[in-house]
């Protein structure tokens, strides 16, 4: 498995210094937010594009994909009732399966909580309908572009549709389309998955669907900076041969960005080298 920071955790830096820094701390790879690259990331141009990619290949460090995907532009929504937002919705998300192509990206994570919640006189079936439409039509795309687009289950904290992998698994098997995965989120399996995330791990790896992991603690800051044990869930990752990414993405960031960054992979290879 290789560790990749989500970039986010130090926006504060331009992408080149970005680049260099995880790079120097030890991460594989930068997993990118688009907002962090303006109002509409999914409509930077051929150029821009090329000078992130490489930024990344001058610090020798990988893109390894995109998360956080609907954040910016504003007012997007997969389970609204409004089918012009839903068509704008689409529009984005192909084009971000684009931008994580063209990046040398592999994966997209769709979270972006506030951008699914189901409002209360909504029809709860309903945005099961929309929201899958807008996943079969991003993992058609993702399918033609050679990635893979993964349902992230997302806390009960902050959002109301799709909390756990089996009901991400649930919309998988509902579209069909093997471009579409899922995956788990440390925060929230922690917060609200039944199962410990060594047996949630144990569970769901075999049947294939999880295609990518999260590593952050329920209290929202970095692993190693709560009262999670990763020792057991790297070790069931491990002993399940998963070789993919594993996103470092905590959400409260103590001292810092950086401070939060470099404590993470240090931790995280001390219970590796254990």
């Amino acid at each position: 498995m290789r560790f990749a920071l989500c970039n986010e955790v130090v926006r504060e830096l331009e992408f080149p210094a970005q680049c260099e820094f995880a790079q120097k701390l030890g991460y594989a790879g930068l997993e990118l937010a688009p907002f962090t690259f303006g109002e509409n990331p999914h409509l930077l141009s051929a150029e821009e594009r090329q000078e992130l990619r490489r930024a990344a290949l001058g610090a020798g460090i990988a893109i390894t994909g995109l998360h956080w995907l609907l954040l910016a532009p504003k007012g997007l929504s997969i389970t609204t009732p409004d089918p012009a937002v839903r068509a704008r919705t689409v529009e984005v998300m192909r084009r971000l399966v684009g931008l994580c192509a063209d990046l040398g990206g592999k994966i997209l994570v769709h979270g972006s909580p506030q951008q699914r919640v189901v409002g209360p006189k909504d029809s709860r079936r309903d945005a099961w309908k929309w929201a899958c439409e807008c996943f079969a039509a991003a993992a058609a795309e993702a399918q033609s572009a050679g990635v893979l687009y993964c349902v992230e289950p997302l806390s009960t904290r902050d959002t109301n549709f799709i909390n756990s992998v089996a009901e991400a698994s649930e919309c998988l098997k509902d579209i069909g389309n093997p471009a579409l995965q899922t995956m788990i989120d440390c925060y929230a399996a922690g917060s609200s998955e039944e199962l410990p995330i060594p047996d949630l791990i144990d569970r769901w790896m075999p049947h294939g669907v999880i295609a990518h992991f999260h590593v952050n603690d329920p209290n929202r800051r970095g692993p190693g900076q709560g009262d999670l044990a990763f020792a057991p869930i790297l070790a069931a990752l491990r002993r399940h041969k998963y070789s993919g990414v594993v996103g470092v993405e905590p959400f409260d960031y103590v001292p810092n960005g950086p401070g939060a960054a470099a404590r993470a992979i240090g931790y995280l290879q001390g219970v590796l080298e254990q």
